[in-house]
Parts: C-alpha cells; sequence; structure tokens
C-alpha cells in the first residue's frame, strides 16, 4: 500500500490530483448505468447522500484506526470542512434541480477555482499566481464549451438558472471550503487519511437525516445500492485520498484547477459507455481544458512553487 503520510515531488502531486478527478468523472456516468438497470432515475439527492454517509462512515474508520480524528488546534477546520462538503451536496443538487444539469454543473465547477484562490489568499495570504489565473480562465471557458456543446442534460429558462445561480455558487463556495480547510488540516500535521476522514466522517451525520428524508429513492434495489457503494468506495473514498495526497504538496488553488478534468473524463466516457454524441463544440472544450491543465501541470511539475 502508497506511503500515505510521505510527500510527493509536484509532478506527482499533479498526477494524483488528475487521478482523482478522473474517479470523480465516473460519478454521472455510474448513476446512469444505475438508473437504466432499475429502469427509473435514481433519486439524485438519495444517492447523493448515501455516498456521503457510507464514504464518510469507511473515511472517518480508516482514519481513527491510525489516529484521533478530532484532536486540539484541528477541530475548526474540521468543522468548517464538514459544513463545505454538505454545502456542495446541498447547493448542487439544488441547483441541477432548479438551474438544469448543464447550467447547475457549469457554475458550480467553474466557481470553484475561483473561490478556492480566494480563500486561499484570505487564510494564508498566497496569492495562487499568473499561471494558476490564466489556466483556471482557459479551463473555464473549455467546461463552458463542453456544457453547451453537450447533447445530454436538462434544459431550464433564464428565470430558472438565475434562481439556481446561487445554490450553484453555494456548491462552488462548499467545495472550495473543504478544499482550503483539508490543505489546512494538512498543514497542521494532520495526514491524508485523516483530513479527509474527520471531514467526510462528520459531514455524514448530517447527510445521514437527509437520506432518511429521502429513503428509498431507489436504493433499496440491487441497482441503487450497488451504485451508492460504487460511488462511496471508488470516486469518493479512493479519489479523495489521491485528491489529499495531491493537497499535501500543491495548493488548493492549483488543486481545484486540475480537478476541472472531470468534466472531460465524463463527456468522454458518455461517448464510450452511454452512447451519448459529443459535438464540434464540446469537443474543442475538451481540448480546451485539457490545453489549460497542461500548461497548469507543466508549471507545477516544473518545480514552480504550487504553495
Amino acid at each position: 500500500m502508497a506511503d500515505l503520510t510521505a510527500h510527493r515531488s509536484p509532478a506527482s502531486a499533479v498526477a494524483l490530483v488528475l487521478a482523482a478527478s478522473a474517479l470523480f468523472g465516473t460519478t454521472g456516468t455510474a448513476q446512469a448505468l444505475g438508473s437504466r438497470a432499475l429502469g427509473v432515475p435514481l433519486d439524485a439527492v438519495a444517492v447523493g447522500a448515501g455516498r456521503i454517509v457510507l464514504a464518510g462512515t469507511v473515511l472517518a474508520l480508516f482514519a481513527r484506526a491510525r489516529g484521533p480524528l478530532f484532536p486540539a488546534g484541528r477541530r475548526l477546520p474540521t468543522l468548517l470542512g464538514a459544513g463545505g462538503v454538505v454545502m456542495y451536496q446541498l447547493g448542487f443538487f439544488t441547483a441541477v434541480q432548479t438551474a438544469g444539469v448543464a447550467a447547475g454543473t457549469m457554475i458550480a465547477l467553474g466557481s470553484g477555482p475561483a473561490f478556492t484562490g480566494l480563500l486561499q489568499w484570505l487564510v494564508s495570504r498566497r496569492r495562487p499566481g499568473r499561471v494558476w489565473a490564466v489556466s483556471t480562465a482557459i479551463a473555464v471557458v473549455g467546461l463552458v464549451l463542453i456544457v453547451a456543446g453537450s447533447g445530454g442534460g436538462t434544459s431550464a429558462g433564464a428565470g430558472s438558472v438565475a434562481a439556481g445561480a446561487l445554490p450553484a455558487l453555494a456548491a462552488g463556495l462548499g467545495y472550495a471550503t473543504y478544499t482550503v480547510a483539508g490543505a489546512a488540516l494538512l498543514g497542521r500535521g494532520a495526514t491524508p487519511a485523516a483530513s479527509m476522514g474527520a471531514m467526510f466522517g462528520l459531514a455524514a451525520v448530517p447527510m445521514a437525516a437527509i437520506l432518511l428524508a429521502q429513503w428509498p429513492g431507489g436504493l433499496d434495489s440491487a441497482a441503487g445500492a450497488t451504485t451508492v457503494v460504487y460511488l462511496a468506495l471508488v470516486p469518493t473514498v479512493l479519489a479523495y485520498l489521491l485528491f489529499a495526497l495531491g493537497l499535501r504538496t500543491l495548493s488548493p488553488a492549483a488543486v481545484t484547477t486540475l480537478t476541472l478534468a472531470e468534466p472531460v473524463v465524463a463527456a468522454v466516457l458518455g461517448v464510450l459507455v452511454l452512447g451519448e454524441r459529443l459535438g464540434p463544440v464540446a469537443l474543442a472544450g475538451t481540448v480546451v481544458v485539457v490545453a489549460a491543465l497542461t500548461l497548469l501541470g507543466r508549471n507545477l511539475g516544473g518545480g514552480v512553487s504550487a504553495r
């Protein structure tokens, strides 16, 4: 098993975050396959809540076996990080239901790096840097193209998009919050497993109440249960351990920008697994995102300070 306490070179840290992003990108495909197997759509809120409850429990148990979860000096960032996890989940699903899948996803994912850069500066007074700003701007343009050119997703009117913008921005802020909080925990001596275990384990408590309120949502079926187990163990537990390993070396701002590889992976899987069509605009968007992340990755991997 890989050493979860060792620091990585910037290049290997970039690779770890991109690997986590690839796992994140399987989420939509896995949920779509689960719905197909069931014959009706799985309830998205129930799936999201079940995913966090199971993943948070596994991460917390894994971390607790190696030391205390909430030692003195780490409680505030743990509480803020857990709040960020819950805010992301609730904000994202509310935004998707209100503004539609395309607009909700674009606003939530696109705002995450900007909020992270701002929080990083407020917390540590470390500016992300010009290359990060340029790479992030280019990647967000690519994200817009992917969303605009995708054939799938739910459309919404201008009024619905405006109403869904606030929860989508809340999701982006939640993502930024638990990323910066995770970095703070790592900076205070927590291992990657302990930082993720504490935040997600605490977040599992309110998410359990949401799961009960939404139950069953299709999760009492074999297809629903299998989907949640996969989503909890692979694109959450495993992905966030990789995410934290990269976060130990790279800045929060750099990490959130690198995770914009997620929609590229999701788009490719949609074509290869779900039979969706990737139009020329969306294809151009994937190229733009890859180019932006290559620029950032080379800058980080070349030894330029990420922090």
